[in-house]
C-alpha cells in the first residue's frame, strides 16, 4: 500500500496537490480572517507540517534519483545558472513549495498582525490577495494600510 502511494505522488501530481491544498486556506484567511478556523487551521501549525512534509518527499524522491543537490549553488553565479536549475522539476517543485509555504506564512502574519490594529476584514483583504498573487507586494500593501491604523512607523515590529 505504501509502494502505490508512493507511485502515485509524482512531481506532477504532488504539484496539483499541492496548489489545491492551500487555496481553502488561502480562502479562510480572505474571507474569515479573524474566525477560530482561521487560528486553529491556518495560522497553526498545520499548514507547516503539511507543506514541509511535502517538502520532504520532493528530496526524498530526487535523492532516489540521484538529484545533484550540490549543483543547487550555482544559482548564486547568475542568472542563467538560475533558469538552468529551474529547467529540472525537481529543483523546480522545491521552490515551488518553498514560494507557497513563504506566503502562506506571510498571509498569516499579516492576520495576526492586522488583530492588534483592528484593521477591517474587507480592507485586509487586498493585501491577503496580493500576498497569495504577488508576495512581496502584498506585505507591502499590509504596511502602507498598517501604517495609518497604527499611527505611527515602527522599524522593529
Amino acid at each position: 500500500m505504501i509502494e502505490e502511494i508512493y507511485n502515485y505522488f509524482t512531481i506532477e501530481m504532488l504539484y496539483y496537490w499541492v496548489n489545491l491544498g492551500v487555496l481553502p486556506l488561502w480562502l479562510i484567511l480572505i474571507f474569515f480572517p479573524y474566525s477560530n478556523f482561521s487560528k486553529y487551521l491556518v495560522t497553526s501549525i498545520f499548514p507547516i507540517l503539511i507543506l514541509g512534509g511535502s517538502y520532504i518527499f520532493v528530496l526524498y524522491k530526487s535523492y532516489l534519483n540521484s538529484y545533484d543537490f550540490v549543483n543547487n549553488f550555482s544559482l548564486y553565479l547568475g542568472i542563467d545558472q538560475l533558469s538552468d536549475l529551474f529547467s529540472n522539476k525537481s529543483y523546480l517543485m522545491m521552490f515551488w513549495i518553498h514560494f507557497i509555504s513563504i506566503n502562506l506564512f506571510t498571509g498569516g502574519w499579516i492576520v495576526k498582525d492586522s488583530q492588534k490594529f483592528s484593521i477591517n476584514k474587507v480592507l485586509l483583504a487586498f493585501p491577503l490577495i496580493f500576498t497569495y498573487l504577488l508576495g512581496p507586494i502584498g506585505l507591502f500593501l499590509y504596511w502602507v494600510i498598517r501604517i495609518f491604523y497604527a499611527k505611527r512607523i515602527s522599524l522593529y515590529e
